[in-house]
């Protein structure tokens, strides 16, 4: 499985903003935007003194798609299927990439972060209505319920993401059962439910050219 293998802390940089990739190190004073609120590299801190729509456009995209871990072939699929579905082309890419296994277990508070999560999963520490499911990008549906193992949940890493999930954290399409370690899928949620860190319309701008 192809996946991005660099520092994280570049591509928040990269995009001038917090993208929470790091888990618990982005809440404190050590991410470098804190103190590199600029773009890595040498020409870093030189300034365009004019943005094209383009590179607007390239620039939403590609925060989107780094903050969900996805590689620009997979992301592109995603768009396309959501292109296919009724409704709006945004919302509906919104609803997908929310609606994936291991951002749905970053969303409930039994990962850190989503590559904690995708790690988590392919390690078969999770399942999906009672059967082991290790495949990240595996899309959840309404009323799917996803626990922790019983032989994994002595594993810190769920107890300690637990410990910093707070009530009001947790999504309004989610329901977490703290004391089993399990979580429903209630259903997809709609854009204004979502805390979401770019513009998807300007994804559809890009991609529809």
């Amino acid at each position: 499985m192809a996946r991005y293998t660099d520092a994280n802390c570049k591509l928040c940089r990269r995009e001038r903003q917090k993208l929470f990739l790091k888990g618990t190190k982005c809440y404190t004073d050590k991410c470098p935007i804190e103190s590199r609120n600029y773009p890595p590299g040498q020409h870093g801190l030189s300034r365009r003194s004019r943005i094209s729509d383009y590179s607007l456009q390239l620039r939403e995209k590609q925060k989107i798609r780094k903050t969900y871990g996805l590689l620009e072939k997979q992301f592109r699929s995603y768009f396309e299927d959501a292109s296919r579905k009724k409704g709006i082309t945004g919302e509906n890419l919104v609803r997908i990439l929310e609606s994936r296994f291991d951002n749905t277990l970053y969303r409930l508070g039994l990962a850190p972060s989503r590559k904690a999560a995708r790690q988590l999963i392919t390690h078969r520490h999770l399942t999906v209505n009672g059967k082991v499911v290790n495949i990240p990008s595996f899309v959840l549906k309404s009323g799917d319920v996803i626990q922790v193992r019983e032989k994994s949940k002595k594993l810190p890493a769920f107890h300690e993401s637990m410990k910093r999930m707070k009530d009001n954290m947790l999504p309004t399409w989610l329901n977490l059962d703290k004391a089993n370690m399990a979580g429903t899928f209630l259903h997809s949620p709609e854009r204004a439910e979502v805390p979401f860190i770019g513009n998807e319309q300007l994804v559809v701008e890009l991609y529809s050219k």
